[in-house]
């Protein structure tokens, strides 16, 4: 059974620039009740399909399918919710695991979350200097939530 377990972190600092080009993302959301999300996204030049359980921890139920990038493109302009989610992503090698950064725009422009998969929940890592608050059980920063409040909104909202 296809699992994620993923850890997310603030990013603080700007030493997680050195990372080099990104690759820009598009997604939206068709389902975002929290026992299931189903996503669209483009990375780059791919679309995907996603379907994702509910969070127990840092783990969760995962199935990602590639398709067509016009199909993927359509979905996100005609059904998904608004506003989709619009981001660059940065992998960078620290420490034998791949760190993923994301600096979003739109309308969560300033927020900069790092992602890291690990294969336990119970896993040690050393995190990379950049690496800030743990946020893994904040569903603030959940993709899915970020278009019903996003980023741009908590300023000054005491969150």
């Amino acid at each position: 059974m296809p699992r994620e377990i993923e850890r997310k972190f603030l990013v603080i600092g700007e030493a997680w620039r050195s990372a080099g080009a990104g690759t820009l993302y598009r997604q939206g959301y068709l389902s975002t009740v929290p026992e299931r999300t189903v996503r669209v996204r483009v990375a780059g030049q791919k679309g995907f399909l996603t379907v994702k359980g509910s969070n127990r921890g840092a783990t969760r139920l995962e199935f990602e399918y590639k398709i067509p990038l016009a199909d993927a493109h359509q979905l996100l302009d005609e059904l998904c919710e608004r506003p989709l989610i619009e981001k660059t992503r940065y992998q960078i090698h620290f420490r034998g695991l791949t760190w993923e950064v994301d600096e979003f725009a739109g309308e969560n422009a300033g927020l900069i979350l790092a992602e890291v998969e690990v294969s336990d929940e119970a896993q040690q890592i050393q995190l990379p200097e950049w690496a800030g608050a743990e946020v893994t059980g904040d569903p603030r920063y959940y993709n899915a939530n970020l278009i019903r409040n996003p980023y741009s909104r908590w300023k000054g909202s005491g969150i």
